[in-house]
């Protein structure tokens, strides 16, 4: 796979910070039982996906934020689609505004996370390695017999 050049298009598809290639995530989206499932490390450039324990807990504001942005938008909606109606319809869009868009929300705010605050950067020059080099600690060199 062609890296992308730009950070924010890699971020919005959802690829490593570092080489803009290997996947964030295991799984897609929809596999709601999965949908959450990082790597430890990138398949392409094996650079670590959670730099030091407990990272994505500073996703949890992030996440809050996305969270803020549906209920505004859900309620502004509401409000002019259904001519103000009463307060049960407005809980009921926005919580099924909120539900929908949860796997999205976690899977943006931890890649938000990590490209602004996980100390990786681009590096445009990194070229992929060899299979057995995908993780730290492993080398090309062939096994002693």
């Amino acid at each position: 796979m062609k890296p992308i050049d730009s950070s924010t298009l890699a971020l919005l598809d959802l690829r490593c910070p570092r080489c803009h290639q290997g996947p964030l995530f295991s799984y897609p989206a929809y596999k709601l039982t999965k949908y959450a499932i990082m790597p430890e490390w990138c398949p392409v450039c094996s650079v670590a996906y959670e730099p030091e324990p407990g990272f994505y807990w500073g996703a949890m504001f992030v996440s809050y934020a996305f969270s803020v942005a549906w209920f505004a938008i859900g309620g502004v909606a509401a409000y002019y689609l259904f001519n103000n109606p009463s307060v049960w319809v407005y809980v009921l869009i926005v919580t099924v505004l909120v539900l929908l868009t949860a796997p999205a929300t976690l899977r943006y705010s931890r890649a938000i996370m990590l490209y602004l605050f996980g100390g990786i950067k681009y590096d445009p020059n990194l070229r992929r390695l060899a299979p057995d080099a995908a993780r730290p600690g492993r080398s090309n060199a062939p096994a002693a017999l």
